[in-house]
């Protein structure tokens, strides 16, 4: 568990050190007193809760504070009801790519936990994607999850390109429920 010191979470919030004393002792900001000091010390859990429900930016938490899934796809219905499951509220920053190109200059800025590669983009497209991303060493811990269409034709993924599949059509609540177990198994998510 990280804790912080009310001089580095001054530096997150951007506010002096006598401001988080006053939230803290106040009990709005929760943590507690090292035995024997005045020294007051901030769990990163307390300190994401406390930022989120006053509306204030996350900053240098945010990275790992939230759960961050690139959607490959052009599916607008889909891409909805996935934003709809997984708010912004709830831990979850959703970025959407249109095709491979796309989804490479995404995950190159924005680090993504999980990327969802939509096969109704094109077979040959969505496996290349699949492939690039475990060719590069960066995106190894990645997951990658294939949503496969009900279109007739026998789709094989390759299991060691991606880690799970969904064939279309399927609930979109069970998806969102699955990634936030796999990326919960590997995030603190608060």
């Amino acid at each position: 568990m990280k804790v912080f010191t009310t001089g580095q979470v001054a530096k997150i919030c951007k506010v002096a050190p006598r401001t988080v004393s006053k939230w803290f002792d106040s009990g709005r900001l929760k943590g507690y007193r090292i035995p024997g000091s005045q020294d007051r010390r901030i769990p990163r859990e307390y300190l994401i809760k406390f930022l989120k429900e006053h509306g204030m930016p996350l900053g240098d938490l945010e990275d790992e504070a939230m759960a961050k899934v690139l959607l490959v796809g052009q599916d607008q219905v889909l891409i909805e009801n996935l934003k709809k499951q997984l708010p912004i509220e709830r831990s979850f920053k959703i970025q959407v790519a249109a095709s491979g190109f796309e989804a490479g200059i995404q995950a190159e800025s924005f680090h993504p936990d999980c990327i969802v590669v939509d096969y109704s983009i094109g077979r040959i497209d969505a496996q290349q994607i699949c492939q690039n991303l475990r060719r590069n060493t960066e995106y190894a811990d990645t997951i990658v999850i294939a949503l496969l269409p009900d279109d007739g034709s026998q789709i094989t993924v390759d299991r060691a390109h991606v880690n799970e599949s969904f064939k279309k059509p399927f609930d979109v609540a069970l998806l969102a429920e699955r990634l936030r177990t796999l990326i919960g198994a590997r995030k603190e998510l608060v």
